[in-house]
């Protein structure tokens, strides 16, 4: 039976609708694709090379010790990872306006002692001797920031000088011990060794960044829409979001299999997420960046830029003294060695190697998060290799050159595509 000619044009135009639709969906996966080839060559790195360096470390370390990638492994690598992290996202505060801060070790350090003198030995509740801690920080920041912008004091200088004289107090509050053992039943030290997110928890928090990705995609893509400005097609929108969670929930996943994810680790992403949306989505954080990348054109728009780094650098010390409490609860001591050694390097170098530029204008809080999982699989990975700390110190400072030469080309190249 022959079918009616309206009826057939009708089919013919949902063939050539769906039709459409398939080309629609392949050129934005296409234009995914060559939009990411073309932000690589031009210097937008993005979070590529910490990407590449954790698939390579993961080979390497897996290879010669099966026990690297085992779950309670890198349930134990979270833990360390959130003491130094937190400390991390301050030095990107700094590093964003083209500064640095060189005591933040030695801040966290002294935050470790006097919160084991106070708790411990003079019997003040935790919760007092920690706020006490942080005030500490906040004021030893603005003293920095008044140096800088008073005298012009240089802010390695002063930081410099700040990293003597805070390490002198913390070996002068310790006393002679040197050494004050924190309770292991206290709140604080089961928080930084034992205590980790129930199995349904950490599922749920894995699937919130593809939902907020494709939320905020979304809404931008109706908003270029409204304004007749081209927009990311949907489906490589979705195709993202899809990737993010299907990542993040095979990760969980894994770690549940050993002890699980650690609570202190959650507190340390929770941190950098506040600390990326002040950035991004805040008139402060707009501000941060354009005195990075030029502070007399931000002072001639109007920016307050003194206030500007009175507040990079308060909260990079207060955030090095929340690390130093952090690290006190999953030592469970607060002793002369905390925030001595490699605290700094590694601090500052997961910053750099997670993509904050040295030069200022240009950076993430989510820098900190991957960079400081680089340095402890480094740490972790030659801890059970069971080699000497030096060829610890050795590989750490080769990545971190190799992370800065990785910077100044990606820099070179995009001031000549004009997008320095």
């Amino acid at each position: 039976m022959s079918q009616n000619p309206s009826n057939q044009a009708v089919q013919g135009q949902q063939r050539l609708d769906r039709s459409d639709e398939r080309v629609r969906h392949d050129e934005g996966i296409l234009d995914l694709v060559w939009g990411f080839i073309d932000r690589v060559r031009s210097g937008d790195l993005g979070m590529l090379p910490v990407a590449v360096g954790l698939i390579v470390i993961s080979i390497i370390f897996s290879t010669l010790n099966p026990i690297f990638l085992a779950p309670n492994n890198l349930v134990n690598l979270l833990f360390d990872c959130a003491t130094v992290g937190v400390i991390s996202l301050g030095i990107i505060c700094v590093l964003v306006l083209g500064e640095i801060d060189l005591s933040v070790g030695s801040m966290s350090g002294l935050a470790s002692a006097m919160v084991g003198v106070l708790w411990v030995n003079s019997g003040w509740p935790i919760a007092a001797a920690i706020f006490v801690a942080l005030m500490v920080g906040a004021a030893v920041g603005l003293l920095y920031a008044t140096l800088y912008n008073r005298l012009g004091m240089p802010s390695f200088i002063a930081t410099l000088a700040g990293l003597l004289a805070l390490l002198g107090m913390q070996l002068y509050i310790l006393g002679p011990t040197g050494s004050i053992n924190l309770p292991y039943a206290s709140s604080l030290v089961r928080f930084g060794q034992i205590m980790i997110m129930p199995d349904w928890l950490s599922h749920t928090l894995a699937l919130v960044p593809g939902l907020v990705m494709i939320g905020k995609g979304m809404r931008t893509m109706r908003q270029r829409q409204a304004a007749n400005l081209s927009s990311q097609p949907l489906g490589a929108l979705i195709i993202k979001a899809l990737v993010l969670t299907v990542l993040l929930e095979v990760a969980v996943f894994y770690l549940n299999l050993g002890r699980g994810v650690p609570w202190m680790f959650g507190l340390f992403v929770a941190l950098a997420v506040i600390l990326n949306y002040a950035l991004t989505r805040t008139k402060w954080g707009r501000s941060m960046f354009a005195v990075g990348g030029n502070r007399e054109a931000a002072r001639r728009s109007g920016i307050n830029v003194r206030r500007i780094y009175m507040s990079a650098f308060v909260l990079c010390s207060t955030l090095a003294t929340l690390g130093g409490i952090l690290s006190a609860s999953r030592l469970a001591s607060s002793s002369q060695q905390a925030g001595t050694g490699d605290v700094n390097l590694n601090a500052i170098a997961a910053a750099v190697i997670g993509g904050t530029s040295l030069f200022g204008g240009r950076g993430s809080a989510y820098s900190a998060l991957l960079g400081i999982i680089v340095i402890q699989a480094i740490s972790n990975g030659l801890t059970l290799l069971n080699l000497s700390s030096s060829l610890r110190y050795m590989i750490t400072g080769g990545v971190l050159a190799i992370a800065v030469i990785v910077d100044s080309l990606a820099r070179r190249s995009r001031v000549s595509h004009g997008r320095a």
